[in-house]
C-alpha cells in the first residue's frame, strides 16, 4: 500500500509547510489533499493527506511486478522521469507476451495499473508503460505517416482521417502537427472508435504595413 502522511495545523499553508518540513522535499514532488476544514470563531484546523510521488512510483513498480508474476515472467524495469510523466519501461525474456496482439495485453496492464493508482491517490499521476521500447518505437511511426499526411493535406487540401487511436496517441498526432502551416487537427468520434482528422486551413495572411521613411537634409 501507498504510504499516506496526515498533517494538522490551524491552516491549510501551515500544514503544508509542516510536511514539507517533516518529509525534506518540495511541494511538486508530492500530492496534497485537505481532508477536514474547520474555521470557527475560536477554533480553526486544516488536515492534509500527503503522499510521495516516489511511493507512488514504488507502489506501480511494485504491482508491475506482481502481475508479471502472475503470468510467470521475472521482468525488469528502467525509469525515466520527464517534465510531464513518467516512463516505465519493462524487459523480460518473453517480450511478445507483455505486448500481446495489438498491444492489447500492455494496454490491458496499463488501465489496470492507472485505475488501481486513482483509486488509492485519487489524483492523476501520469505515467506510461512500454516493453522493451514498444510504444516509443510505434508512436515514431505513428508521428511520422502523421506528418506524411498533413503533407498531403497541405498540397490536396483534402482532410484526412487517421485510424482510430487512443487519447495518448491522439495528443502525440495533436502535439507533432501543431507547427504544420495551414494544417489543424481535429478529434473526432466515440471511443474506441474515435480518430484524429487532418484539415487544411487557409493560412492567415499577415498585413502589410507600409512605413514612410523620412529623409532629412543636414544644413
Amino acid at each position: 500500500m501507498i504510504k499516506k502522511n496526515t498533517y494538522q495545523a490551524k491552516t491549510y499553508d501551515e500544514a503544508v509547510n509542516q510536511a514539507l518540513a517533516d518529509l525534506m522535499d518540495v511541494q511538486d514532488n508530492l500530492f496534497i489533499k485537505e481532508i477536514e476544514s474547520s474555521k470557527g470563531l475560536f477554533s480553526k484546523k486544516s488536515v492534509i493527506e500527503v503522499i510521495r510521488k516516489d511511493d507512488v512510483l514504488e507502489y506501480i513498480k511494485e504491482m508491475i511486478k506482481d502481475i508479471c508474476n502472475y503470468m510467470g515472467l521475472t521482468v525488469q524495469m528502467e525509469i525515466k522521469k520527464r517534465e510531464e510523466s513518467v516512463n516505465i519501461s519493462i524487459y523480460s525474456e518473453n517480450n511478445s507476451i507483455l505486448i500481446g496482439k495489438n498491444a492489447r495485453t500492455l494496454n490491458a496492464l496499463t488501465t489496470i495499473v492507472k485505475q488501481a493508482v486513482h483509486n488509492a491517490v485519487g489524483e492523476n499521476y501520469k505515467f506510461v508503460i512500454d516493453v522493451s521500447d514498444y510504444k516509443e518505437k510505434q508512436h515514431y511511426f505513428l508521428e511520422k505517416a502523421a506528418k506524411k499526411a498533413a503533407k498531403e493535406v497541405q498540397r490536396s487540401h483534402i482532410p484526412v482521417k487517421l485510424d482510430p487511436m487512443n487519447s495518448y496517441e491522439r495528443r502525440l498526432i495533436h502535439n507533432a502537427l501543431s507547427g504544420f502551416r495551414g494544417i489543424y487537427t481535429e478529434s473526432e468520434g466515440e471511443e474506441p472508435h474515435r480518430c484524429v482528422v487532418i484539415k487544411y486551413q487557409e493560412p492567415e495572411k499577415k498585413e502589410e504595413v507600409d512605413e514612410e521613411v523620412s529623409e532629412t537634409t543636414e544644413e
